[in-house]
């Protein structure tokens, strides 16, 4: 500021002559200043900060304030990013105060897993509203999310979706965390995370043999080594009186608590006629599971006896 009152805040002339340059003299404000005009034009204009670091901002564009033309406003928020540029010294408390109301990421690994894992919830959340209204799923269905790969969440309010998230591609996101490690890769804490609401790793299709395998192993093992399953056979849970008044017996219900509800005369019905699970690389593996739990291919029709268990355990009406 010497230089400046020496050589031109005292000569008329000269700030003539500048000002015939087209100079600009808002340029001269401490850089903090530009930085904070620069993020609060960017934000009033996309809704956000997030701003890629190869944005600059554009000369004679009238929407911008011509001090702030050429800013390298994406680079520059790199380096406060990884270098606090600006937010060391006495001011660094207030400074960072200032971006954190404008809504500034400080870290944008941590902010894109979070908006993952809110778009999860709310997927989540709307799917077992709807599936609660239909019945189309049971209780056991409702505790794993299943996003479809192409999945995108639409636009529009009457689809109950956070504006912020519509467009968001979460079946291709939920691919690429399984297949990637997207966001979650040496971070355990996220991982856990997921797993907790129901996020599962090894996909739709991986996730719903394995369950299909083992509760078809189970029938087999009792029905002497036969799967002919009835087609509307749902994986039985005990009966509310056994739950409440003998926990040992309940303790020895064949059928697991995680496939209770399991439709899975349904998904082995699939099988026959859709060729379901049997697709792909593994597609031989899985049939010669099926055959040697004595899986029936071609099941005759018409009734046949009941089996023991109660309830749907002991359903047995052909297709």
């Amino acid at each position: 500021m010497k230089w400046w009152q020496k050589h031109i805040a005292q000569h008329s002339h000269r700030v003539a002559q500048l000002n015939q340059l087209g100079f600009v003299w808002e340029r001269l404000q401490p850089e903090w200043n530009l930085f904070m005009e620069s993020l609060v034009y960017y934000s009033s204009m996309y809704g956000n900060v997030m701003v890629p670091s190869s944005f600059v901002i554009p000369h004679e564009d009238e929407r911008w304030p011509k001090a702030i033309w050429g800013y390298p406003l994406g680079n520059v928020v790199y380096r406060v990013r990884f270098r606090n540029d600006f937010l060391l010294g006495e001011n660094a408390v207030e400074r960072k105060n200032q971006l954190d109301g404008l809504g500034f990421v400080f870290d944008v690994s941590e902010h894109n897993f979070l908006k993952f894992f809110r778009a999860l919830r709310m997927y989540s959340k709307i799917e077992s509203e709807n599936n609660s209204r239909t019945s189309s799923l049971s209780p056991r269905e409702h505790t794993t999310i299943r996003v479809p790969s192409k999945f995108v969440i639409p636009t529009g309010k009457e689809f109950g979706w956070p504006e912020d998230l519509w467009g968001y591609p979460l079946g291709a996101k939920c691919l690429a965390v399984r297949q990637k490690e997207l966001y979650i890769k040496n971070h355990p804490d996220r991982k856990k995370a997921l797993e907790e609401i129901g996020f599962r790793f090894s996909g739709n299709a991986t996730l719903g043999w394995l369950d299909v395998v083992h509760a078809a192993a189970i029938y087999s093992q009792m029905h002497n080594r036969t799967l002919n399953v009835p087609f509307d056979f749902v994986v039985p849970a005990p009966p509310s009186s056994i739950s409440a008044d003998n926990v040992q017996i309940e303790d020895s219900w064949p059928w697991p608590e995680r496939l209770w509800g399991l439709r899975l005369g349904q998904r082995l019905k699939d099988v026959r006629l859709k060729g379901a699970y049997l697709k792909g690389s593994d597609a031989h593996i899985r049939r010669a599971q099926l055959d040697a739990l004595g899986f029936v291919w071609s099941p005759r029709r018409g009734r046949r006896k009941r089996a023991l268990g109660g309830g749907n355990a002991g359903k047995e009406l052909s297709e």
